[in-house]
């Protein structure tokens, strides 16, 4: 069949179970149980793809966003809660801790970074399975598609694909609406320079640098603030971002 983007497969949710096809990235240094994990995971209906340490779990994320990550609290190069505050910072994924030990401590330790549940070892597959379902339906409405929204002095309609400023029509590029859409898509998330240019270039052929980015950051962010509101916060050293009508 023809292959879709990250972003046709979202926008197809509403016609598709909303949980269908999620990606699952499960890190795992016990291979077995991370094989037989990702197996069950698919079976379930899931994608799946196993890692089995700190270091392949960011180059996998940065390669392609889990829908949600199962993640062992002990791991070869770190430690799984210092993974998880991290991934924290800058993603809005669900986190379900796996790990052989249930002492308070973790626990605790594991929902303050960030954690959506926590299972212990050994567990029963269905189990495991209903937990990952139930906590995907707890996102779902972050992840439901909205089609208008008004934020500040904007009005943004998606589907018409216009702008308005304090009730008047905002000429913007596609490319402009293009990373506008994506800032409203994550408020409140810093979106690294990389995730961007992934977003907005990766299927076109187009190589686009940071440079380029940080015009059209620029260019977009001019169009659409005024005295009250930025929107769009600069994140040194990362990225950005979107404030919305906050002035944080």
């Amino acid at each position: 069949g023809v292959s879709q983007t990250p972003r046709q497969n979202r926008r197809m949710k509403g016609v598709f179970n909303i949980l269908d096809q999620q990606k699952i990235l499960i890190v795992e240094d016990d291979l077995a149980l991370a094989e037989g994990l990702r197996m069950n995971m698919e079976t379930a209906g899931f994608q799946a793809s196993a890692v089995y340490n700190v270091r392949d779990a960011f180059m996998q994320l940065e390669a392609e966003q889990a829908d949600l990550l199962l993640l062992d609290i002990n791991l070869p190069d770190g430690n799984g809660v210092g993974f998880a505050e991290k991934v924290r910072r800058m993603l809005n994924i669900p986190i379900i801790f796996l790990t052989a030990r249930d002492m308070d401590e973790d626990m605790i330790a594991g929902f303050r970074a960030g954690a959506d549940d926590y299972i212990t070892k050994p567990f029963h597959i269905q189990v495991l399975v209903e937990r990952v379902r139930a906590v995907l339906r707890r996102y779902q409405p972050s992840m439901e598609v909205k089609n208008q929204i008004q934020t500040g002095h904007l009005q943004i309609d998606f589907e018409s694909y216009t702008v308005l400023k304090s009730g008047k029509p905002l000429s913007l590029t596609p490319t402009e609406f293009k990373l506008l859409e994506k800032f409203c898509r994550n408020p409140g998330i810093v979106l690294t320079r990389q995730v961007l240019i992934d977003e907005l270039w990766d299927n076109e052929g187009n190589y686009v640098d940071e440079h380029t980015l940080t015009i059209f950051v620029s260019r977009l962010r001019s169009k659409i603030a005024d005295n009250e509101f930025t929107y769009i916060k600069t994140v040194y050293g990362t990225g950005y971002r979107w404030t919305g009508a906050e002035n944080g």
